[in-house]
């Protein structure tokens, strides 16, 4: 038995054993939020303060709770060098879900949609030094695949056993199994970046899978859940659901000693995980630690996130890691600003670049890349008091192994101008209202 289904298993044991002795929870919103902290998107925990800050809206129909979240961001990327393109995309997803509490149940309905298939032309936006998934038959290199329509297609139902444990299931045609932190379209430290991470495939890939079923118990600080999900990536087809029997499996740790700071630990064997390698299964691990600090007029969220893939048919010398250190800073209530620094593995196949010979390339480890993006955006005024309308830009810089240098020049930069919309959200002053004693 692999040593990640031993954890697994300690883990599910050592949580129940414990949970007797667990710390009184506050009161949560279902859907929103639970003794651990802020439901991010499909099961993965934020900060429990990072719903204070986050652009939603709730509204009451009846016996149910609607909460919509949205993002659209018009960018004009531009890149120099010789892999370097230009190009003007819209990123952008749109989050709906339905909540209905009766007693000590309650039930989330949950969607995402995303036009990316549609305002990404190309299959892809270009962004130096990514990889991952294909775009017409080839693996995408320097660039960034979009979204599918459907994002998301789920549901949790939850039972609140006292007033501090909790038992839930959440699964769905489309969904998020426990792996991984939460994904950087939906981290409070990464709201502002446009750009996908360089180890998006080593760290937050999955939150898009297919045939997702998830179980897990949440008590105080303490959340645990085991996934089961199809584990092949998205196909080019962007329109459709891909389905897939499960056939992958993952446990997730999140601990949350405060409301402002949680940390998760996972572990998952992805099975038969690339298109173009259908054979090729890999065990990846994830550890995270995500803080967030309210202040009169703002807030900064942070987090330092490390993933490793192990490709598990090569006999382990197909090893690549990630590391992540990013921060967003909401100041005066209209500015933002916000940083990324990355340390990356990358595959021989950013030697070859995104032409048919690299069909013949082994994703063997060729180098390590370093990036530094650095951001500012500034909410400007409307007449549309439910929007926030925002104006930025950002600059990544890069530091490259020197057999980089040959193909890429000694000095890229990745520049991006931004135009965001998105709701101006009423969630702070109810998440107040629920806390107030």
């Amino acid at each position: 038995m692999e040593v990640y289904f031993v954890i697994r298993y300690f883990i599910f044991a050592a949580v129940i054993v414990s949970s007797v002795n667990i710390l009184n929870a506050q009161m949560s919103m279902p859907g929103v939020e639970n003794s651990v902290g802020y439901i991010s998107s499909g099961t993965s925990i934020e900060p429990k303060s990072t719903a204070e800050s986050a652009a939603m809206v709730h509204r009451t129909l009846g016996d149910w709770s609607l909460m919509f979240h949205a993002n659209v961001v018009l960018a004009s990327i531009q890149q120099s060098g010789p892999r370097g393109h230009d190009k003007v995309v819209s990123a952008n997803w749109f989050m709906p879900m339905l909540t209905r509490q009766s007693g000590r149940q309650s039930l989330t309905l949950k969607t995402m949609l995303s036009l990316e298939p549609l305002t990404i032309t190309k299959r892809r936006y270009p962004e130096l030094f990514q990889t991952g998934e294909t775009a017409f038959g080839l693996p995408i290199v320097d660039g960034q695949h979009p979204h599918d329509l459907v994002m998301e297609l789920a549901a949790r139902y939850n039972f609140q056993f006292t007033d501090r444990f909790q038992f839930f299931t959440y699964g769905g045609v489309v969904g998020e199994p426990a792996l991984g932190p939460p994904p950087f379209p939906h981290r409070s430290s990464a709201s502002e970046n446009l750009l996908a991470v360089l180890g998006h495939h080593q760290q937050d890939s999955t939150h898009i899978s297919n045939n997702v079923l998830t179980v897990g118990f949440a008590g105080g600080p303490i959340q645990l859940e085991a996934s089961t999900f199809h584990g092949m990536e998205p196909d080019e087809n962007r329109w459709n659901f891909d389905g897939g029997k499960p056939d992958s499996f993952s446990s997730r740790l999140t601990i949350a000693p405060t409301r402002n700071l949680a940390g998760q630990f996972s572990v998952g064997r992805i099975n038969n995980r690339e298109a173009l390698e259908p054979d090729l299964d890999t065990l990846r691990t994830t550890a995270s630690i995500h803080h967030n600090q309210q202040f009169s007029n703002g807030h900064i969220s942070s987090s330092l996130i490390w993933g490793r893939n192990k490709d598990l048919d090569h006999h382990g010398h197909r090893i690549f890691n990630a590391f992540t250190l990013e921060s967003t800073a909401n100041f005066g209530n209209r500015n933002w600003a916000w940083t990324r620094i990355e340390n990356a593995d990358r595959d021989a196949t950013v030697l070859v670049g995104e032409v048919p010979e690299v069909l013949d390339v082994e994703e063997v480890p060729a180098g390590r890349v370093q990036s530094f993006t650095f951001g500012y955006e500034r909410d400007i005024p409307t007449s549309a008091s439910f929007l926030r309308i925002g104006l930025g830009f950002q600059l990544t810089t890069y530091h490259l192994p020197t057999t980089f240098k040959a193909i890429y020049g000694g000095r890229p930069v990745s520049a991006a101008i931004l135009l965001r919309i998105r709701p101006a959200g009423n969630m702070a002053a109810h998440m107040r209202m629920m806390h107030r004693p």
